[in-house]
């Protein structure tokens, strides 16, 4: 026999930015959000806006050297990690917190569970206690979670991931960083700004891989400076020290093999001491814990759930009415932005679903807030070396030293490398490691979005002299690609 559901017009699963969906439009109807995290989903609590807050104040510890070159004096004293912190989440658990009570307790259409939900049918889904919810309309958007290696030792109370590293009562004295992507990069950058002693430990060879090799090569050299870089290795297992008294203190030792594939140095096996583990190996999407099979959804090769242009989950190859997904757990970007941008054409298609938009906006820019900051947008040169062929395609690399601002910041590494289309001067990609470079994408991302040819970007307008800019004007000035016809 059947357990009975409470039926509703909407379910979205998922806090983030599902949580966007609700407006006007469904006043009077009945709306229920499932998610069993903190509300507001990983952005707000535990990704883009927390990171970033820390990301600043770790930017200006890292300074001094950079001032002394110029002549100034600045001291770095230390960093008051609690302060930093309460900031922080003073300020962010307040929204999540407002936010919780403004759906679950102001308006009267719309409630929320906390707990976690899997589907059981199509358009249904059962909670962790037991209760069975129906909608006519049902949106996934339930994210994702960090990654975590099949390692002993990963529930000692010293070893972390993105979810809980900020919240740690104090500064650590040395924090082992495992990972070389976005997130690892960018908390071993806050972490040693702070005055943390870090010590990363990667796989491969070089760090932020998924970008171009102008950019990864550059800052693999630069992180090794900063901190201790030990590539070519992965963990094995985790431990206590052996000393009582620091492993109480939270001191931990983590076993390290030399990574498959890796030359071999005679040196087989490593071991660091540290009283803080960082986990930062990746973002797996929540698919999994929703059992969409139940459902029967579609889910990719990269384990998302497939969709159509208009966001419309797949069965079978063909659209499911009624169910739509977006973020984390539908794509494989894993950004802030590209969700918030499904979540706009998954919220016209619900209240307009004779007039059903599609999601055609790109192409997908990413920006790592390090100290430099990295940014990327389209091909990398490799990808476009494979797709079009060497013939096809004009480079160039700017060093960030070569324009005026960059001479009155002595910068000696900042790059801005664009490729593009050698017959028609099509931007196919633009990568850039230096100073505000999340900033100086968007102009390339401008010109590929509204299919602005290279020279026409770099003479079309004017770019304020003598702006950090003109390093993304010159380097499209350097491409052989046809004259506009523009001075």
């Amino acid at each position: 026999m059947a357990t009975s559901a409470e039926h509703h017009d909407l379910l979205i699963i998922g806090s983030g930015s599902g949580n966007s969906l609700i407006s006007e439009h469904w006043k009077g109807r009945s709306v229920v959000i499932a998610d069993s995290g903190t509300f507001g989903g990983t952005c707000l609590n535990v990704g883009c806006i927390p990171t970033k807050m820390y990301a600043y104040p770790a930017g200006l510890a890292a300074l001094p050297p950079e001032a002394r070159s110029l002549g100034v004096g600045l001291e770095f004293t230390g960093a008051d990690f609690p302060a930093i912190r309460d900031r922080i989440f003073t300020r962010i658990d307040g929204i999540s917190r407002d936010g919780l009570r403004y759906r679950r307790d102001d308006l009267d259409y719309t409630s929320v569970i906390q707990e976690e939900v899997r589907f059981v049918g199509p358009r249904r889904v059962r909670t962790a206690s037991g209760r069975e919810i129906t909608a006519d309309q049902v949106v996934v958007a339930a994210g994702s979670r960090p990654t975590l290696p099949a390692i002993p030792g990963l529930d000692l109370p010293s070893v972390h991931t993105s979810d809980t590293v900020m919240r740690l009562d104090r500064l650590p004295r040395r924090l082992l960083v495992v990972g070389g992507g976005f997130i690892a990069c960018e908390f071993a950058s806050v972490f040693a700004g702070l005055g943390t002693e870090v010590v990363q430990v990667n796989r491969g060879h070089r760090l932020l891989k998924q970008h171009d090799m102008s950019v990864s090569t550059t800052f693999t050299k630069i992180a090794a400076r900063r901190w201790d870089l030990r590539t070519g290795w992965t963990p094995a297992g985790i431990e206590p020290v052996e000393d009582a008294e620091r492993a109480a203190d939270g001191w931990v030792r983590v076993r390290l093999d030399r990574a498959e594939g890796q030359e071999q140095t005679g040196i087989v096996e490593e071991a660091i001491e540290a009283d803080a583990v960082l986990i930062a190996v990746g973002r797996t999407p929540n698919t999994d814990r929703l059992d969409p099979a139940a459902a029967g959804l579609d889910v990719t090769d990269d384990g998302v759930l497939a969709s159509d242009e208009h966001q419309r989950a797949l069965s079978d190859g063909a659209p499911v009415e009624g169910v739509y997904v977006l973020g984390d757990v539908a794509n494989t970007w894993q950004l802030k932005h590209v969700a918030n941008h499904e979540a706009r054409v998954v919220a016209h298609n619900l209240e307009h679903p004779d007039d059903l938009r599609a999601n055609t906006l790109g192409p997908v820019p990413a920006a790592v807030f390090t100290h430099p900051q990295a940014a990327s947008v389209g091909l990398t040169v490799e990808q476009a070396l494979a797709d079009y062929g060497a013939d096809a395609i004009t480079v160039k690399t700017q060093s960030f030293g070569d324009v005026a601002y960059g001479w009155a910041m002595e910068d000696t590494e900042g790059v801005c490398t664009v490729v593009a289309e050698k017959a028609t001067g099509r931007i196919l990609g633009g990568h850039i490691l230096g100073h505000e470079a999340a900033n100086l994408i968007q102009p390339l991302v401008t010109g590929m979005a509204f299919g602005i040819d290279a020279h026409r970007l770099a003479r079309g307008q004017y770019w304020p002299h003598p702006a950090l800019t003109e390093v993304v004007e010159n380097a499209l000035l350097g491409l052989d690609v046809p004259d506009s016809g523009l001075l």
